[in-house]
């Protein structure tokens, strides 16, 4: 299926929201499986320098120690953490992708699912 560009939920169609809701719990089932936070949050963006682009979902795993090192939580805690700019090594990104789409039954490549 080629990979189609929104604005907005609302112009998604029956079958691409059909399968979105399945495709979050999934993919919040492996994270949670993977990393073991004390939630996840899961955020809807759309805006690059203040137009809407398309839309991202953010798949977020919030642990305790984050939210101690930031002394924040919820959308607060994002911000700090965008923030602080502090980014993962390559090595590290890899070995979770690795991890989640082993959950995720998909391999270990760390392509986008489309």
């Amino acid at each position: 299926m080629p990979v189609r560009h929104v604005l907005h939920v609302s112009d998604l169609t029956g079958s691409e929201s059909a399968e979105l809701g399945p495709l979050l719990q999934r993919t919040s089932a492996a994270v949670t499986a993977v990393m073991n936070p004390d939630q996840i949050y899961v955020c809807l963006w759309s805006h690059a320098d203040a137009v809407p682009g398309h839309l991202h979902f953010v798949v977020q795993p919030a642990c305790r120690s984050d939210m101690t090192r930031y002394n924040a939580y919820g959308p607060v805690l994002q911000l700090a953490m965008f923030e602080a700019n502090r980014v993962p090594g390559e090595t590290a990104v890899e070995e979770v992708c690795t991890r989640i789409r082993a959950e995720l039954g998909q391999g270990s490549s760390c392509e986008p699912i489309r």
